[in-house]
């Protein structure tokens, strides 16, 4: 090992210590490492700051403040609605519907949204109990759900940050819209699955809602708007959508594309500049340049192909596909779950995995996309945020959540793994 690459290593278990200890700021740690780079001379400023004029991140901070726009409307009222009516029908079915549903909800908001698992928790727990469909049954597969989008459409962020890993550590290999999200509905089709098979295995009990509602947060009301500002907003959502699917035809100015519908809703009085500024410069956009930088310096000093070359004649020459990115997705999401640092996890395994690929001349694309749904993708300890609140409000046995969320867990990541496999060939 150089004396760059240990420079550079010494900076990015700085930062990866800085982002787990969560004391810090979500992005400044990795602002830091950037500048720190800079001024150690691993890399230079344009390439440590490379990433803020990345096309991917560009486009991905556009695209987050239209989904902003998207959740003022009315369609989380309607989700509402709907889930309340199919819960006095009570049975399997109605079970099974109330589960797509909040998949579908979750299409919309993206996987993790805090105001919306509060509000589906909240409904899900205040449903009076029947034999017929008791709301322990409800309670745990509703929860997790509202992290697997049925139809993954709000997937933008994660789409550019597996490409940004494979930009910043330079290898070639493409990650579309389309691909991502074929992937990631694999891994909600296995999840689906699991939650239909458990129906029976789910426990019987009254969760009793009172005292734990009243304590969860109430998810923020969506101002109303006038109908026209609606449709405008889920217009540009649309267009939005379909110029990441095909930005590799419509050129550059796909990229661009969403930052031009954000700032025609402001326009509009959708959101406020404020509102605007806020998502488009949000610390996740923030930290999805700053990493592209720190991978970049990884790169040049030729550490992560030294540990790639080093981890593929481990393997040997035969290793399956499949089973190298089950193993690296394994590994990205457990640390994740374990830490509660999703994007440190990524960034510690994610390059060895692409350089591994490498090394054994496999196509790394699918890797480095499942590694980053992956690093999102586990909860199965309830240690903090939805699982803990899930744990809590569904008054459930320790026995009873993980009898439910590790098969839960080892379910959607086998699904994820196969929709590498598929939407991107070795």
């Amino acid at each position: 090992m150089t004396l760059q690459m240990g420079i550079a290593l010494a900076i990015v278990i700085l930062m990866i210590v800085m982002i787990m200890s969560d004391k810090f700021s979500f992005s400044a740690p990795a602002l830091l490492a950037c500048c720190l780079l800079v001024v150690t001379g691993i890399s230079t400023i344009e390439d440590a700051f490379a990433g803020f004029v990345d096309k991917n991140v560009i486009m991905v901070a556009g695209f987050m403040a239209v989904m902003a726009g998207v959740q003022k409307t009315s369609l989380m009222g309607n989700i509402k609605h709907i889930m309340a009516k199919l819960a006095t029908k009570g049975g399997f079915l109605a079970y099974a519907m109330i589960i797509i549903v909040v998949m579908l909800g979750t299409s919309l908001v993206g996987g993790g949204n805090t105001g919306y698992y509060v509000m589906i928790l909240t409904i899900l727990a205040s449903i009076p109990y029947s034999k017929h469909l008791p709301n322990s049954k409800l309670l745990l597969p509703g929860g997790f759900a509202t992290g697997r989008a049925l139809i993954p459409v709000s997937v933008a962020f994660f789409m550019g940050l597996s490409s940004s890993l494979l930009e910043g550590t330079g290898v070639e290999g493409e990650v579309t819209l389309s691909r991502y999200a074929g992937m990631v509905f694999f891994m909600s089709l296995f999840f689906l699955i699991w939650c239909l098979i458990s129906y029976k295995l789910l426990p019987d009990h009254d969760v009793g809602a009172g005292d734990a509602v009243a304590e969860a947060e109430e998810a923020p009301a969506a101002a109303a708007m006038p109908k026209w500002k609606e449709n405008c907003t889920y217009v540009a959502f649309a267009i939005s959508i379909i110029g990441m699917v095909f930005a590799s035809s419509f050129g550059e100015a796909a990229y661009i594309l969403p930052c031009l519908l954000a700032g025609f809703l402001c326009l509009i009085g959708v959101y406020d500049f404020k509102e605007l500024r806020a998502n488009v410069f949000s610390p996740l956009i923030l930290m999805m340049a700053a990493v592209i930088g720190v991978a970049n310096a990884l790169a040049s000093t030729g550490f992560t192909t030294m540990v790639g070359e080093g981890v593929a004649s481990l393997m040997g020459g035969n290793v399956n596909y499949f089973v190298l990115i089950l193993v690296f997705c394994l590994l990205t999401s457990a640390c994740a779950t374990l830490t509660g640092a999703s994007i440190g996890s990524l960034f510690v395994f994610a390059p060895i995995a692409i350089a591994t690929c490498t090394s054994l001349g496999i196509n790394p694309a699918g890797v480095a996309a499942a590694m980053t749904a992956s690093a999102w993708g586990g909860g199965f300890l309830p240690i903090d945020g939805l699982p803990a609140m899930i744990l809590g409000m569904g008054k459930y046995k320790m026995s009873q959540f993980f009898k439910f969320a590790i098969p839960m867990y080892l379910f959607q990541i086998v699904g994820l793994a196969v929709g590498a496999v598929i939407m991107f060939p070795a």
